[in-house]
């Protein structure tokens, strides 16, 4: 998919091309982009939101700056599609999120414009700052160093921390903040409010510059320090100017020509900067500007009106988000103790029922997966039940602060991994890969993930009445797999796994939504009259040993299923018991493997990491 001809768009093959227009072909080239954008996410689905907020953005940083020699960070990049499409990857961005196209994120082995590789929050400011102290080191004088961060990033403890040390630097770093209001759902917190009072005394200011006659249009230089201009920018008691920074803003993000004339004006201002601009997310697509956090990633959309499309419209299985978020407002309603966490994730973790019906009761902390995790441990000690809701590759981030705050302390916080496992096309940067192994590390850590929605219905149960210590409950992406889950509560024995099949031969070992996997396998290769025994553990720790005695003195071979890296979980566990215990059966190990997995369809993924069921078949054939 390639722009219309005869446009500008199809003539930017790079930044280069961008530098040679006029102010009104700037103008065009960002409408033509947004355009492009809208055509191919619309049936190529992806982030959308975010780019369409900063297309004018991005098109003035092209092209005021001389990339990819200065360097140019996206913070998180879901605003990086107008960024990709104007370097070079126009004509392949219909592969966007694809296995084997480009990445949905700034990579930086995918193009030498991807200055720093960008799929968590907050990252950017410490990245550009590290490159600005290296190119001072080196004697770089004239190279810059540009970090584009949204407001909802700034929640982020390490913004704050590169803030902090960029301020007592001379580093040549330009901090851009992208003030639009909402991350994924709305923005939390003090910041947001103060941005807002930024804004509105902004407007106060330039009706009180018009009553006195001044253009407020930029017609003056704003790099003296004594310009009428710049003091207009710079406001007193301002937190950035408090941390060292010029401070310059707030404008309008969506004019072209005013970015174009502030940014190079203030690129040659020595030390550190920030430029403060208002953004819509959504900017210029009607339905993606009124439902925000629908349209941060609405799937395939009717590209005239913006109705999202239904790909398959029979009944299918709830999410297991839908069936946690459920499960957990029926906790809540016969237990006031039950309290949940998240940052930044309430709709994405299904946390708005339980949020509906008792607010008070659920905190959205904003992008701030440490806090969100002391917090939690904070709640605990004053005798309440924290769930704290955390996507597995976010709870990366706040790994001192779970082995620190709450297991040290055996606190009962109950860890709820969301989006466990492979998750599809966003990729390495979110894979929810590593919680089993950096999990398993930690003493009296329980671990635990349900094999289908009634038993993750009855472990969220039976984590609700666990005080002894923090709990872990790790759960995909995906729909679930049973018609009927809204079932009685039963309380699960901690530690205990279950036989699902006896067999011979082959025992399969198997934890999580991996072991509907290893169901089809099992039905597949009885036609070949191979008979496997299954067995689902549950738990990884306490793991139940009951189980694996069984298996290593009744069967020849032992193969395990995780969709998790195979360093450190259930195998690794397994592997770890038959030498303790002596047994040499031949153990096999599936699992996502050691190394990054790229984007892809989750099915695809699956199947490339070989613990699908086709895996799954092959293997327990070799092993014949």
């Amino acid at each position: 998919m390639t722009p219309k001809p005869d446009t500008i768009l199809s003539k930017v093959d790079s930044p280069v091309d961008i530098r040679k227009l006029s102010e009104s072909e700037l103008i065009q080239l960002s409408n033509e982009l947004r355009s492009f954008i809208l055509d191919v996410v619309s049936v190529h689905p992806g982030h959308l939101g975010s780019s369409l907020g900063v297309v004018e953005l991005t098109v003035a940083l092209h092209y005021v700056f001389n990339t990819p020699f200065d360097r140019l960070i996206w913070d998180v990049g879901h605003q990086a599609y107008g960024h990709k499409i104007l370097t070079g990857r126009r004509d392949n961005f219909f592969t966007n999120r694809q296995y084997g196209g480009i990445c949905g994120f700034p990579v930086r082995e995918e193009s030498e414009y991807d200055a720093f590789g960008t799929g968590h929050a907050s990252t950017s400011i410490s990245a550009a700052l590290g490159m600005a102290e290296a190119s001072n080191l080196k004697g770089e004088i004239n190279r810059k160093h540009i970090a584009v961060i949204g407001d909802g990033a700034l929640t982020g403890g390490i913004a704050i921390e590169g803030l902090n040390n960029a301020g007592v630097t001379n580093a040549d770093i330009l901090v851009v903040l992208n003030d639009n209001g909402i991350s994924i759902d709305e923005n939390i917190g003090s910041l947001k409010g103060y941005f807002s009072q930024i804004a509105t005394a902004s407007k106060t200011g330039r009706k009180t510059w018009k009553s006195l006659g001044i253009d407020i249009k930029y017609t003056e230089s704003i790099s003296s320090e004594n310009d009428p201009i710049k003091g207009k920018f710079q406001r007193q008691s301002n937190l950035f100017q408090a941390m060292n920074f010029n401070y310059f803003g707030p404008i309008d993000g969506h004019d072209v020509p005013s970015l174009v004339r502030v940014l190079s004006e203030i690129k040659n201002i020595n030390g550190p900067k920030l430029l403060h601009v208002i953004t819509t997310k959504g900017k210029g697509f009607k339905k993606a500007e009124e439902e925000q956090t629908v349209y941060h990633a609405p799937g395939k959309f009717n590209r005239s009106t913006g109705e999202l499309l239904v790909v398959n419209s029979e009944k299918l299985p709830d999410t297991y988000q839908e069936v946690f978020g459920k499960t957990l407002l029926e906790l809540a309603e016969n237990d006031n103790r039950i309290v949940a966490i998240t940052p930044a994730m309430p709709t994405g973790s299904a946390l708005t029922f339980m949020k509906e019906k008792f607010p008070e009761r659920v905190f959205d902390v904003g992008i701030a997966e440490q806090h969100a995790v002391t917090f939690a441990a904070g709640l605990a000690t004053q005798g309440f039940k924290p769930m704290c809701t955390i996507y597995s590759t976010f709870l990366q981030r706040a790994y001192d602060q779970v082995i620190h705050d709450v297991a040290l302390q055996k606190l009962p916080v109950v860890f709820c991994v969301d989006r466990a496992g492979l998750v599809g096309e966003d990729g390495a940067t979110h894979h929810g890969a590593f919680d089993l192994a950096f999990m398993n590390s930690i003493p009296g850590m329980v671990i635990s993930a349900p094999m289908n929605e009634v038993e993750l219905r009855n472990l969220l149960f039976t984590s609700s009445t666990y005080f002894e210590g923090p709990f872990s409950i790790r759960y995909p992406r995906s729909r679930g797999v049973l018609d009927h889950w809204d079932v009685p509560f039963k309380k699960m024995e901690i530690g205990k796994g279950e036989r699902i099949t006896d067999g011979k031969g082959t025992a399969i070992l198997s934890l999580g939504h991996a072991g509907n996997f290893v169901k089809d396998a099992i039905a597949r290769v009885a036609k070949q009259y191979i008979y496997p025994g299954h067995y689902d553990m549950r738990f990884l720790t306490p793991i139940d040993e009951e189980i694996l005695h069984y298996v290593f003195n009744n069967y020849d071979s032992v193969l395990t299923v995780e969709d998790g890296i195979v360093t450190g979980g259930l195998g690794a566990s397994a592997l770890r018991f038959k030498n303790k215990y002596n047994y040499h059966n031949k153990l096999v190990i599936l699992g996502i493997p050691d190394r990054f997995i790229s984007h892809g369809k989750v099915e695809t993924l699956h199947q490339v990491c070989g613990y699908d069921a086709d895996g799954i078949v092959a293997t327990l054939i070799g092993i014949q």
